[in-house]
């Protein structure tokens, strides 16, 4: 892989569901890549097909037809074994529903991943990445919404992956610690290179990226470069 090649690059993907006798198309021919250490913010609207091209590119899901490639791989006809270890390697995943084990602490939340990573990095050091190091030994339900995202954030970068996948982030979050976790991705972005792609329906983030990938009923209508990346405290909603 060259400096300039895509760090992951899907080609023609479309994905198709079958429901009994009626056909969804979710996703139709898409071209989609993802450069070393760019951030890129997905935006459509429900059901525009952005959460099921990031479950491909996350090796979560198979497209039906289509190539998708990491780094000088081709990932397109890998069996379950070795996404697993795309995944378990080389991706982060963050969601708008936080997923911790309630029973426990932020600490043993993170050092969950932290103890399958080839090089992981310490949980508390991930947790004071997100400014959450002087409540370590916190259980979920004594941390606010906005806290227990963060957690979430730093048990995906723990593992130092190449590529952090955040899906609707910010969607369960009124706007100002909305504001706060974004700043905490921009800063993982910026700080570690990790490649990082927020996908979201609030037209205000598109801001924050270096890229952003407009999408309508399962295809790209629209890719726009921005001149450079706002800062996170001029975004609003």
């Amino acid at each position: 892989m060259t400096a300039t090649s895509p760090l992951l690059e899907a080609r023609g993907v479309s994905k198709v569901y079958e429901m009994g006798s009626v056909r969804v198309h979710a996703l139709r021919s898409v071209d989609v890549s993802l450069a070393p250490r760019e951030l890129v913010v997905l935006l459509g609207a429900s059901g525009s097909g952005k959460s099921t091209l990031l479950n491909i590119l996350g090796g979560l899901d198979r497209p039906t037809s289509g190539t998708l490639r990491y780094r000088d791989e081709d990932l397109t006809t890998a069996d379950d074994r070795r996404l697993t270890q795309y995944r378990r390697g080389h991706v982060g995943f963050v969601f708008q529903l936080y997923n911790l084990i309630p029973s426990l602490t932020a600490r043993e939340n993170v050092s969950l991943v932290s103890e399958i990573s080839d090089d992981p990095m310490r949980p508390e050091d991930a947790l004071e990445m997100v400014g959450l190091g002087n409540q370590l030994d916190h259980f979920p339900a004594q941390l606010s919404g906005g806290e227990q995202q963060r957690v979430a954030i730093a048990r995906a970068v723990a593992k130092q992956p190449e590529l952090l996948l955040c899906d609707e982030p910010t969607g369960a979050l009124d706007v100002e610690t909305g504001r706060l976790v974004l700043r905490v991705l921009d800063r993982v972005n910026r700080g570690t290179g990790t490649t990082t792609a927020i996908i979201t329906h609030n037209v205000a983030i598109a801001a924050l990226g270096d890229r952003v990938i407009r999408m309508s009923s399962g295809e790209i209508t629209d890719v726009e470069v921005n001149a450079s990346r706002a800062d996170v405290e001029g975004i609003h909603w």
